[in-house]
């Protein structure tokens, strides 16, 4: 048997898992290209202990490692996946994008600077947004103007 033949397939797979990976939003896509990425390894593994006849046959044990190490990963994976998607209702990799950690400033509503007769903490109505926050309805950033 030429070694060729598993090593081109072993690197196609890894291609195709890697671009699997580095392309697909959906995150149980993304789980399914890494175990075809892992799977081309071990296809690699195996030739290599056949080609080089290694009486100890390291190479597959190595492999049966992997395929444990694998279903280990799948299984964990998938119910994060799985608890990410009650949560949030998708599993779109763009989509969760909101999850990473941010300022806890930026999490406070603007609300919370008004006092109970609806005036601001600096005596404004609380009408006018912040400079440089967001406006509610339209969704843009207003700048701070300079006075002249």
């Amino acid at each position: 048997m030429h070694l060729a033949y598993p090593a081109v397939l072993a690197a196609l797979l890894f291609c195709v898992g890697l671009y699997g990976v580095l392309a697909r939003r959906n995150a149980i896509l993304v789980l399914m290209s890494v175990e075809l990425m892992l799977n081309a390894v071990n296809l690699n593994l195996v030739a290599f202990d056949v080609w080089l006849r290694d009486t100890l046959h390291s190479g597959q044990a190595l492999t049966l490692f992997t395929i444990a190490i694998a279903a280990a990963e799948i299984g964990i994976g998938l119910a994060i996946v799985l608890a990410v998607y009650r949560n949030r209702g998708t599993s779109d990799i763009d989509r969760l994008r909101d999850t990473a950690e941010t300022d806890d400033a930026e999490k406070l509503p603007d609300t919370a600077e008004t006092d109970t007769d609806g005036t601001g903490t600096d005596g404004t109505d609380g009408a006018e947004p912040t400079p440089g926050r967001a406006d509610e309805k339209t969704g843009k950033t207003k700048k701070a103007e300079a006075s002249t």
